[in-house]
């Protein structure tokens, strides 16, 4: 028996937000299984462009059977919408109506199109700023990706990319599907 980590409806998933039509059209919510810390299986959920909806399933499969260990993953709703309150929390999340950070334009969550695992073990490193700023990288800790890592492969394998192979600043929660 697995332990849910929350049971949205995609209307549900998306309150508290203005997401404009053409995008909102295009989501789907998907429960995808994973262990977690306490070695227990889980089930959590993800909104995400619905033409993704096969490779998340497919890669969380993967992960699933190789015990990958997960925080959580419940949609940002639960954290108002809050990006940072998600990542401190190292929730595992994807669709987040949002810019990218100090610009004006829609960053690949606002699309379903990125997702961002175990946050507070796979920070954002720009200079020395670190996102969220309880993160730690530390490669070889359960949970944390690495290029050679599970998790980095099956990603690959379906096209992903990884933002811990960015050239600028090093984002290694996360993972984004351009095409």
């Amino acid at each position: 028996m697995n332990i849910k980590d929350c049971d949205y409806t995609l209307d549900e998933a998306l309150t508290g937000v203005e997401i404009p039509r053409n995008i909102k059209k295009d989501l789907c919510i998907v429960s995808v299984k994973y262990y977690s810390f306490d070695g227990k299986l889980h089930e959590g959920q993800l909104v995400i462009f619905k033409d993704l909806k096969t490779d998340i399933i497919s890669i969380f499969d993967e992960l699933e059977k190789e015990k990958f260990p997960v925080a959580k993953i419940i949609p940002v709703v639960a954290y108002n919408w809050s990006d940072s309150a998600s990542m401190e929390d190292n929730n595992t999340s994807a669709f987040n109506y949002r810019l990218v950070k100090g610009t004006d334009r829609l960053s690949n969550h606002a699309l379903g199109k990125a997702i961002d695992i175990n946050p507070q073990l796979n920070p954002q490193i720009k200079k020395d700023e670190v996102l969220p700023v309880n993160g730690s990288y530390e490669p070889g800790k359960p949970g944390t990706i690495t290029k050679n890592s599970i998790v980095v492969n099956a990603f690959k394998k379906k096209g992903w990319v990884w933002g811990g192979e960015w050239e600028s600043s090093k984002d290694y929660q996360h993972f984004e599907k351009l095409n």
